[in-house]
């Protein structure tokens, strides 16, 4: 049956992000769409749909940007449910990878295969950033047994008139082969060598993608090389059949500003961005985008649910069991760390761009000059208080990393001073580029990837986009973030879970329960340390609060979650040198925590107490998200309850047959209880995002409420597209604890906007009784919250 909303417009009302993968296809999008257009979805938002390296699960590593995926059903399966998406008035967005390409397999990448095969003589060799100049190109994947790779090149063999390595093919260029040739003797003679994967990190002619040598850059900023990449895409928008397109990793472009304003030239539609923004920091004004995918919203959003007297309990925990608590101290060790060993490479690379050059005639600069231009350089990329500067627009970002690198290391002031100067005189320059590209790198490796791994105080806030230095967002903080987004981007996306979170939205909301009991949970904490410690003490701090937070949760998925955390940490293993030893004991702990009744039923005790609290903040932060300013994106399967941890976890297949049972019972006048089963949580989507379709709200109105309970409320008005005055208003409840504690609601009250018309709650469809006096209505919360912890009022 067609749908009876409006057909799509440039922006949606809200997105519904799938994952697509061999398992989840263009087809079972397609099958899906009628039950996201019941739920209210205004566009259905696609993980990447290009040809992706064989057996990718996620798509972006994209091998061939010139065909739909044939694994996920190919171009005639992306017809079919664009066609659908239209048939029932929905939207459809798609995410698209501009910075890289795989080059894994080099046989399943036929431009990067061309490359390796043609060298410069390529006419795909400028589709990448690849330095021909310096030699062959180096690919790091041999195996490295301390001899550099060496012994290695003996399992090279030759194939079908290819070389091969284990199961990799690499192209054999004309004329390098002659009959009773060894592997060894063609390779050569190759345009690239194989050499060990332990010399991507120190020496790489192509930029990659952070620290990931098989996804090599593409230099998108040539405009034969956008419209090669952008062909199938753009035609995609020529046809009808999208409507608005998420850019990723943007900061990793050339000239961001340059790419989306060429974008937008070719695409009129929703154009977001995948951009990690500090707190209070903006995009740049020039860039034509509707805003960035919601990390800066999220850390806001999650933030004003956490207690802020919970911090000194948990900071004095923290210093207790030996974990550094000054996330600034691990911030900066963790940079270093990235620069010094996983990004070496691309700092030699730019310390080579920049004075002092070697004269012309010959001869090379001091060894000591060239290992301080190096320093200089890492100290700089360590420095920036924002992922990346973008000049010459928006200087201020790169004179305060000038000025804090020449703090940290005033012996450097000198070549800082030149790098400085060379970068403002050309800011479009190779050395400036290469700077700023690298700098979100720096941060990405070192802020996310490592410091949030180890400075575990309070693990909700070391989000993607997090500030875990900021304990907790004041509500006063939280309404002037709201304005200004409805102000300045009103079409920004907005999130709470992604496939990049370290953690769902439901394990953050549980664990900002536990920053109101943060005594009794620190006290908790230690008495568990002694009885069974993980082997490291940042990991510790981290696996406890995890077993609270994702319970119930199986000891394999929360091995592999624990490993991966100490990999990234870097502290007593790590993805390039693992520690057997040390991960046997993690691996272990799982096991030994729920074999252990007594523990065992001390941690379930500890989470029961916080439970509801959990369910509570996870009501509030949906319903402040899915009704504040900005497009809601809601990520697949988080309409209930969704304990999920840091991909791959949280791209585990969804039960959309169960999510479509709780809906039939919702449509049919069911008032689901707030309990384990979600659906209290899949009825507040549905009727936020059907209410967002309807009411196209704009404006925002911070409402304050009066009483003894008045801070354990956060609640806001919005204006529909048919009303002058507000006639939407959000009611949530803050800190559930805290308020229990209090003795509930009783005495307090939130004054409404006044105007014509009856408030209904449209959860329970209970309407609020006018103020006879003709004044300002006064919801009285003990009854306004009795059966949810949420309202979603609307006048009429």
């Amino acid at each position: 049956m067609r749908s009876t909303h409006s057909t799509p417009t440039a922006v949606p009302t809200s997105t519904y992000r799938l994952q697509l993968h061999p398992g989840f296809t263009l087809e079972d999008a397609a099958d899906l769409l009628g039950h996201l257009d019941r739920l209210g979805v205004g566009a259905v938002y696609l993980s990447p749909v290009l040809t992706a390296a064989p057996g990718s699960g996620h798509g972006y590593d994209v091998v061939d940007p010139t065909r739909v995926s044939e694994a996920l059903g190919g171009r005639a399966a992306l017809e079919t449910l664009s066609a659908k998406a239209r048939e029932l008035g929905m939207g459809m967005v798609a995410d698209i990878v501009p910075n890289h390409m795989s080059v894994a397999c080099p046989d399943a990448n036929p431009w990067w295969w061309d490359v390796l095969r043609l060298g410069r003589d390529s006419p795909r060799a400028r589709f990448f950033d690849i330095d021909l100049d310096t030699g062959p190109i180096l690919i790091p994947v041999l195996a490295d047994d301390g001899d550099g790779g060496r012994a290695a090149l003996a399992d090279l063999t030759l194939s079908g008139g290819c070389l091969a390595y284990h199961d990799k093919r690499y192209p054999i260029a004309p004329g390098t082969l002659d009959p009773g040739d060894t592997a060894e003797q063609v390779h050569r003679r190759q345009h690239y060598r194989l050499v060990s994967w332990r010399r991507g990190d120190r020496e790489l002619t192509y930029r990659r993608f952070f620290d990931v040598s098989d996804l090599a850059a593409v230099r998108v900023e040539d405009p034969d090389v956008f419209d090669a990449t952008h062909a199938e895409i753009l035609s995609w928008a020529d046809e009808g059949r999208i409507d608005g397109l998420r850019v990723d990793h943007v900061d990793g472009l050339t000239d961001p500003g340059g790419y989306l304003r060429a974008l937008a030239a070719r695409f009129p539609g929703w154009i977001v961005v995948e951009k990690i923004l500090a707190p209070g920091e903006e995009i740049p004004q020039s860039w034509p985008v509707a805003g960035t995918t919601g990390y800066d919203a999220m850390r806001v959003l999650g933030g004003v649910l956490v207690d802020p007297s919970g911090e000194a309990d948990l900071t004095t925990l923290a210093l207790d069991q030996g974990v550094e608590a000054d996330i600034g101290e691990v911030d900066i060790l963790a940079r270093r760390h990235a620069v010094e060993h996983l990004l070496a490479a691309e700092v030699h690379r730019i310390a080579a761009l920049l004075p002092p050059r070697p004269p012309r005639g010959g001869g090379d600069p001091s060894e000591a000059a060239l290992r301080r231009r190096r320093e200089a350089v890492a100290e700089l990329l360590c420095s920036f208080d924002v992922y990346r500067s973008y000049l010459p627009e928006a200087e201020a970002a790169w004179e305060r990393a000038v000025a804090a690198a020449a703090r940290h290391r005033p012996d450097l002031a000198a070549d800082l001073d030149a790098i400085d100067h060379r970068v403002r005189t050309d800011p479009r320059g190779e050395a400036a580029v290469r700077i700023q590209q690298t700098s979100g790198m720096v941060a990405g490796m070192g802020t996310e990837n490592t410091a949030f791994y180890r400075a575990t105080r309070f693990a909700a806030l070391n989000e993607v986009g997090g500030d875990p230095g900021d304990f907790a967002v004041t509500p006063e903080e939280f309404h002037d973030d709201a304005a200004r987004r409805q102000a300045h981007r009103p079409h920004t996306m907005t999130a709470l879970s992604t496939h990049d979170t370290k953690r769902s939205e439901d394990v953050r909301a549980r664990m900002a329960a536990l920053s109101e009991t943060a005594e009794a949970f620190s006290e908790a904490v230690r008495r568990w340390t002694e009885r069974c410690a993980l082997p490291e003490p940042a990991l510790n701090l981290l696996g406890w609060q995890t077993l609270v937070g994702a319970w119930p949760i199986g000891e394999e998925r929360l091995a592999d979650y624990l490993i991966k955390a100490a990999r990234e940490a870097r502290l007593g293993t790590s993805w390039t040198d693992p520690d057997p030893e040390f991960e046997d004991r993690v691996r272990a702990w799982p096991g030994r925590v729920l074999a252990d009744r007594t523990l065992l039923g001390e941690v379930l005790s500890v989470v029961e107490s916080v439970r509801g609290a959990g369910w509570s903040n996870s009501l509030a932060q949906k319903a402040l998200q899915l009704l504040g300013p900005g497009v809601p994106d809601v990520y697949q399967g988080t309409e209930l309850w969704d304990l999920s941890l840091v991909d791959p976890d949280n791209r585990r297949p969804v039960d959309h047959a169960l999510r479509a049972d709780h809906l039939s019972r919702l449509e049919e006048g069911w008032l689901p209880p707030v309990d384990d089963t979600g659906a209290a949580k899949l009825h507040l989507v549905r009727t936020c995002l059907l209410l967002r379709r309807e009411l196209r709200p704009s404006g925002y109105l911070p409402l304050h409420a009066e009483g003894p309970a008045r801070r354990h409320a956060l609640a806001f008005a919005r204006t529909s597209e048919e009303s002058a005055s507000p006639d939407l208003a959000v009611v949530t409840t803050r800190l559930p604890l805290g308020l229990a504690d209090a003795g509930g609601w009783s005495g307090t009250t939130l004054p409404l906007p006044s105007g014509p018309g009856t408030w209904t709650d449209r959860l329970t469809g209970r309407a609020l009784a006018p103020d006879t006096a003709g004044g300002p209505v006064l919801a009285r919360l003990e009854e306004v919250l009795d059966r949810y912890p949420v309202a979603v009022l609307v006048r009429r």
